[in-house]
Formats: structure tokens, C-alpha cells, sequence
């Protein structure tokens, strides 16, 4: 089975990334390595933890001492108190700074253990297992990691690479449809972003993607990846150019928030705050047959129903969101399939009148 070897060059070194099915047991020995006679500290949910354990078996074997430490499943687990429950255990266990983190879980628990590992002790190492599509596509790769305050999410965190990211397809067989659905909204980000062949891939395979199917997902999930790691290796401390990876987000944060981070997953949210930039997109020249294929593309993930949020509400909450400088909004939008620009010239009335628009359509 084909297997993909991609790196990320960083101003801390180099993360080594591997993709497909099987690399867990490829990666196997050069884990086994790099946990030998150390302090493992495992920050993982009783949901992953419960199906795929047994894979990391071989780790704990060679670890000193295998610590495995369990955290709320989803966004309730980025919080200040899950992060200090956490620094505290680890120190109570005996971690110094030599010792290991192991992200073994979905984004959340990547952000989250990337951001205890980067301020424990001002910084120890760590790796990432991703055990979600999202996570392999997005969230492991790139070294943001963060915390959620009550009214904004990912808006205290900083920027720790992991040693190495080793995202298996094979363990993606356990996602319910729904959180691959999630996963291949990163995708179709990347996609619009960046990636003309891979919007036709995604307009191709989009059934046999959503069913898990780990040899279809490779390609996919290591296209997506390779997108990610040459816009990092440019701007690795979102500068400039690393902005366009906030393609749809602007929107998906607010809404996440509008809904306490129940209800919608998070690429549920990008996917329509991708229909809502391809909205403003129209206004600035994008050609219909464009904006028509993203759309068509977006109605055959069959989102789930949005439910009644006020305007004010989502402006107040973009305007919390931790992409907005003193100057204002910035959005991403499309030019044409494989090309985004930032802009930050649209008023607030109009972007007002244009959710108000787009929420009024969907009701």
C-alpha cells in the first residue's frame, strides 16, 4: 500500500509526517526510539482510547513510565482548567524536561497536548497520533496549538512543533460518517485554496471518501497535508500568507460559538462559512461556474440544518475571533478554483447585509 513520507521545515527544525494506511506500524521502531527509558505522558479521550489503546502497545513497552492521561472529549477539553489539571499531573508524576507527550486523539486533544507540551517547563517535546480525519488533514500539522477562552476559541495558545506526526489512515475506519464529513471539509478547504486536482478528486471519490475507506483516504488526506506544508514552510508564524488557511473560518468560528461548540462540528461550521465566502467571493468578480461548483460540491456533504442564529450574535462573535487586527476583518476568498486572496476592504455594513442574506436563505 502506498505510503507517503512529507516533511515540514520550521524555524525549531524539521517534523517529519507520515501518511497512510499502516504507517503506525511502519513508524513503529522510530517511536519506539524516541519514548525509550523516557516519561510518557498519553493526553487522549476515553472515546479513542477505548478503540484504538491497543495500537500504542508496543509503545509503552519502552517507555520508563507510561503515563496515560484522559481529557473531556471535543472543545470542552481546550480549556485553562483541563490544561492545568494536566500540567499538574504531569508534574506529579515525576515529568521533567526530557520527558514525552504523546497527542493520541482528534484536534482538540492535539491542540490541547501541543499546548501543554509547549508550556510545560517552557516547552518539552511531544508527537502527534491523529486518530481523526480533521486532525490528520489540519489540526496536527503546522505546530498552532491553543486553548479556548469562554467566548473564543483558540485564542490563547502559541506555536510548538511536534517531533513527528503520524496520521494512519487505518484508524480513520472507526469515524462515523458524520466526523468524515468534518475531516473533508478541511480537504475541500485545501482544495479551493490550492489545489485544482483536488477539488476533482473530491467531486469523484466524495462517496467512497465518506465511508472510511483507508486506501482512498491516503492520497487524499497526503494532498491536503503537502497543500498545509508548503503555505507553513513560507509563513510558519502566520505572518502573511499562512492567513489563507483561515479560508472559511472566519464564519465557522462565529458559529461554533454562536452554538456553544454543541451541535455543529467544526468543519460542519467551515463548510458554511465556505458558502458564505464564495457569497462575498461573487460580489468581487468570482465566475458563477466557480461559485457553482463549490456549492454543488458543499450540497452533496448534505450539512446539517443551521439552526436560528441572530446577526449581531455571529458579528460579535467575528469580532472576537483572534484573525481580526486593529485594522479590521480579514477575509479569505476565492478567486477561482486553486487561488484565495485575503482582502480586508469589505464594510461592515456589507458583510451585515450579506449574513443576513445568506441566514435568511437557510431558514
Amino acid at each position: 500500500m502506498t505510503r507517503y513520507r512529507l516533511q515540514l521545515r520550521h524555524p525549531s527544525g524539521v517534523t517529519p509526517i507520515h501518511v497512510g494506511d499502516g504507517v503506525l506500524s511502519d513508524d513503529s521502531s522510530q517511536l519506539e526510539d524516541w519514548v525509550l527509558d523516557r516519561r510518557v505522558f498519553v493526553i487522549s479521550s476515553p472515546t479513542v482510547l477505548g478503540l484504538h489503546a491497543r495500537v500504542l502497545a508496543p509503545l509503552s513497552e519502552r517507555a520508563a513510565t507510561w503515563n496515560v492521561l484522559e481529557v473531556p472529549e471535543g472543545e470542552d477539553a481546550k480549556s485553562l482548567e483541563v490544561a492545568g489539571s494536566l500540567w499538574e499531573a504531569i508534574l506529579e508524576a515525576g515529568g521533567k524536561r526530557d520527558s514525552r507527550i504523546l497527542a493520541f486523539g482528534g484536534g482538540s486533544v492535539g491542540d490541547l497536548a501541543g499546548f501543554v507540551a509547549g508550556s510545560y517547563m517552557r516547552g518539552i517535546d511531544y508527537a502527534q497520533v491523529p486518530t481523526t480525519l480533521l486532525a490528520q488533514v489540519d489540526a496536527a500539522i503546522g505546530g498552532k496549538t491553543a486553548i479556548n477562552l469562554t467566548k473564543a476559541k483558540n485564542s490563547v495558545g502559541l506555536f510548538h512543533h511536534p517531533q513527528r506526526v503520524v496520521a494512519d489512515t487505518r484508524l480513520l475506519r472507526t469515524l462515523p460518517r458524520e466526523e468524515l464529513r468534518s475531516g473533508l471539509m478541511e480537504v475541500l478547504k485545501m482544495a479551493i485554496l490550492s489545489d485544482g486536482e483536488l477539488f476533482v478528486a473530491l467531486e469523484r471519490d466524495l462517496e467512497g471518501l465518506l465511508s472510511g475507506d483507508a486506501a482512498t483516504l491516503s492520497p487524499v488526506v497526503a494532498a491536503a497535508a503537502e497543500g498545509k506544508i508548503s503555505i507553513v514552510e513560507r509563513d510558519p508564524t502566520e505572518r502573511n500568507e499562512r492567513m489563507l488557511l483561515n479560508l472559511g473560518h472566519t464564519l465557522g468560528h462565529a458559529l461554533e460559538a454562536g452554538l456553544d461548540y454543541r451541535l455543529l462540528r467544526h468543519g460542519e461550521a467551515v463548510g458554511y462559512g465556505l458558502l458564505f465566502a464564495v457569497r462575498l467571493a461573487e460580489k468581487r468578480g468570482l465566475s458563477a461556474d466557480t461559485a457553482g461548483r463549490i456549492r454543488q460540491l458543499v450540497d452533496r456533504f448534505e450539512l446539517p440544518k443551521l439552526p436560528a442564529l441572530e446577526v449581531d450574535t455571529l458579528i460579535e462573535f467575528m469580532g472576537r475571533d483572534k484573525k481580526i487586527d486593529e485594522g479590521g476583518w480579514r477575509w479569505v476568498l476565492p478567486t477561482e478554483l486553486g487561488s484565495c486572496e485575503v482582502v480586508s476592504d469589505l464594510a461592515r455594513e456589507e458583510v451585515e447585509q450579506a449574513l443576513q442574506a445568506f441566514l435568511t436563505e437557510l431558514s
